[in-house]
């Protein structure tokens, strides 16, 4: 099957290089699709975002790329939203800001009671081990379970196209805190779930903990994607890239995996909006 990707960071961001080198490799492997998500501005500083003097010409370059290559591949503008309660912006206000297409949401940082955030992503596990004893006492319950809280609030109140990652929260975990076999754990993950169904989300399947060697199984992991498959979530696949040869890191053997769980299609976003895509090899 041909391959798309929705999910993908340049140098406007935290990525390497520059947008129209990712168009290059998405066609050398064939793509139909590239999608470019980078990450949204951010009312703090921070090493991963798009400064906010620079969506306008983000936004730009791509367009310009969408016309340049239009009739070879479709291309589309998006941004991977941060949602942080009180502090990020509405996700409407970049839609209209840059004229995206479609919208991925993201929870990276964990807000405490305290109202200090929780970084949980990074290839550094120790600031993920760091801020669960500083800023939630140890308690790794309170933790995870405000870290779902959170993917809640933005699925209700910004209503993103896609979720980016949704159990993003297991990857520094390594088998040490929690494990999904816990009551308490398969209860919220089955709330949030169906306040997915509800809302008519997407959920992403992204590889990029495989590749990269942080993770040993996809965001979500089988566990969660047997459960959206019995909710009849529809599901995309993305790769997460922050370079160009990231693309279509671990795709085949995600794309056998999903066949097994019993998957028949693929989402990806189109020109006439959100289509399916056979699963197929």
């Amino acid at each position: 099957m041909q391959y798309f990707n929705h999910h993908t960071h340049t140098i406007f961001c935290d990525g390497n290089s520059e947008p129209e080198e990712y168009v290059k490799k998405a066609l050398e492997l064939d793509f139909h699709t590239l999608g470019f998500s980078g990450h949204a501005p951010v009312p703090f500083e921070n090493n991963f975002s798009i400064k906010d003097e620079k969506l306008e010409e983000y936004a730009g370059t791509v367009r310009k790329l969408k016309d340049k290559y239009s009739g070879e591949i479709n291309i589309f503008i998006s941004l991977e939203i941060d949602f942080i309660p009180g502090i990020t912006h509405p996700f409407d206000y970049f839609v209209e800001r840059a004229g995206l297409d479609y919208t991925i949401g993201g929870v990276h940082l964990v807000k405490n009671p305290g109202n200090k955030l929780w970084f949980i992503d990074g290839k550094d596990y120790t600031v993920y081990d760091r801020g669960l004893q500083t800023l939630f006492g140890g308690n790794i319950r309170k933790a995870v379970e405000a870290y779902w809280q959170q993917i809640i609030g933005m699925v209700a109140t910004q209503k993103p196209d896609v979720i980016a990652h949704i159990d993003k929260i297991g990857m520094h975990n390594r088998g040490r805190y929690f494990s999904e076999e816990e009551s308490w754990y398969k209860d919220i993950v089955w709330k949030v779930l169906k306040s997915v169904k509800e809302n008519g989300n997407i959920i992403e399947v992204n590889t990029r903990g495989l590749y990269k060697g942080r993770s040993d199984k996809t965001f979500p992991s089988p566990f969660l994607l047997e459960q959206i498959l019995h909710l009849q979530i529809p599901v995309t696949l993305s790769s997460d890239a922050h370079k160009p040869e990231e693309l279509d890191g671990y795709f085949d053997e995600t794309l056998k995996m999903l066949d097994d769980i019993g998957f028949k299609d693929l989402i990806y976003f189109s020109k006439e909006g959100w289509k399916k895509q056979k699963i197929t090899f």
